[in-house]
This record gives structure tokens, sequence and C-alpha cells, in this order.
């Protein structure tokens, strides 16, 4: 995914009122991304819709998304596309799983 369609996802997840978004890049650490993004959403609606407008947003784009996971349950959906991963969690989820922290460890080693 280009820069310009990350910028993009990104913007849209804060118009639609998406908390403490966090990009992550992480070329050169994993094979199947080059950046993954985490974002807050406040309930299961909330995070549904957050998921549902980077879809919309991709598609707007050219990029159709590869996959998209959990909308069922609305607790954490991730949007695949590409190069790049979306993950909408709701806050209870985002601070048990602790996602920032996974990729982060890597780089606290290498320091």
């Amino acid at each position: 995914m280009s820069e310009q369609l990350l910028a993009k996802v990104t913007k849209v997840l804060d118009d639609k009122k998406g908390q403490q978004i966090e990009v992550i890049d992480v070329r050169g650490k994993c094979s199947f991304a080059d950046h993954i993004v985490i974002v807050t959403g406040t309930s299961s609606r909330h995070v549904k819709s957050l998921a549902n407008e980077v879809a919309m947003e991709s598609k707007k784009s050219g990029l159709i998304p590869l996959g998209i996971e959990g909308m069922d349950a609305g607790e954490w959906v991730l949007v695949d596309l590409g190069d790049t991963v979306v993950h909408v969690m709701q806050p209870k989820i985002r601070e048990f799983y602790q996602l920032e922290k996974l990729w982060m460890v890597e780089a606290e080693v290498e320091a």
C-alpha cells in the first residue's frame, strides 16, 4: 500500500473519532506487512464503523481489502490491506493484547 493510502486510512480513522491511532513500521521485522495500524473504537458499533470506513476508503483508492475478520463480534476487527494491516479494537481488547508492545520489544532489544 502506498504511503498516500496509509495517510488516507489514518485520516479516515481520525475523522471518525478513532482513538489512540498508532502506525507501526514493520518493514524488515516481518514478511506479511510494511505497516500495522492500531486504533481504538469506543464500542462494538464504533469498531465496526471504523473498520468499514477503512475498507471503503481503500476501495475508493482502488485497493480491495484482502480480508476483513471480526465484524460479527465487533471487539477486534482486522482489515488486511496487503502491505498494511489495520487492527480496530475496543479498549479492553487493546489493553489485554498490547500489540504495540509486541512490536516494540524488538526495537528495545536492538537499542
